[in-house]
């Protein structure tokens, strides 16, 4: 399996720094518009000089104003980097487009489908070397992905159902990892504003942090990106 992924988190977190994963996304459906006339290209290139170790690029077009077209901006300008697709992703001709657009990896959501179909879509994934990024926001997700052996969860502090409209906050990542095995890389994904968010889920036992709207609403994303991923103590 390509884990192209993991391991370059995998890396930044062994170099001493917290790895964080800027989430590039036009829309949110609780802030609205996060560009506002920014070009997204020139944001992630400086994030990528601030060392980003990986990129997270949402497609879904209908709520979060996303492209597979962006998606291939990315991926051609930072061939180096590797980059999950982040969408509702159901079917194999997904995994396919989202391999020839460069993605290395890409998100399988629990609630917005059956298991049966994750688990299809988890085999089929590794079959196309992309790796699949289990998302989990509950414990009966959460077992199901230890039971067909994720390797890479994403804990989703905020409840994607709800289009990420609730108020999730890092505690959830906090009671969720006390059950996953020290071998799994974890990412806590969303509510992570301030250095001190981030700093506790990596205390938790989670190997990364996936920022999306604070990094588009601070008046200095690259400034931001430097107070979040400072060293681990």
């Amino acid at each position: 399996m390509n884990t192209k992924f993991s391991d370059a988190i995998l890396k930044r977190k062994k170099e001493g720094f917290i790895p964080v994963i800027p989430d590039i996304k036009c829309i949110s459906p609780k802030e609205g518009d996060m560009l506002k006339g920014r070009d997204p290209v020139e944001i992630v290139n400086k994030l990528v000089d601030a060392g980003t170790p990986a990129l997270s690029v949402v497609t879904e077009s209908q709520y979060f104003g996303g492209s597979m077209e962006l998606l291939a901006k990315i991926t051609k300008k930072f061939p180096y980097i590797p980059v999950l697709r982040k969408d509702f992703i159901k079917n194999i001709d997904e995994l396919r487009l989202s391999r020839e657009y460069g993605a290395s990896a890409i998100l399988l959501i629990c609630s917005v489908q059956p298991f049966q179909n994750i688990k299809m879509l988890y085999d089929k994934a590794i079959e196309e070397k992309l790796e699949p990024l289990i998302e989990v926001h509950t414990k009966e997700e959460l077992k199901f992905a230890l039971k067909i052996g994720a390797s890479l969860i994403g804990i989703n502090n905020r409840d994607i159902v709800r289009l990420e409209k609730d108020e999730g906050t890092v505690s959830l990542t906090k009671m969720l990892i006390r059950h996953i095995p020290g071998n799994v890389t974890v990412i806590s994904e969303s509510s992570i504003k301030t250095p001190q968010e981030a700093k506790e889920a990596i205390d938790a036992g989670a190997d990364a942090v996936l920022v999306g709207t604070a990094l588009w609403q601070a008046q200095n994303a690259n400034d931001l990106y430097f107070s979040l991923a400072g060293r681990i103590d």
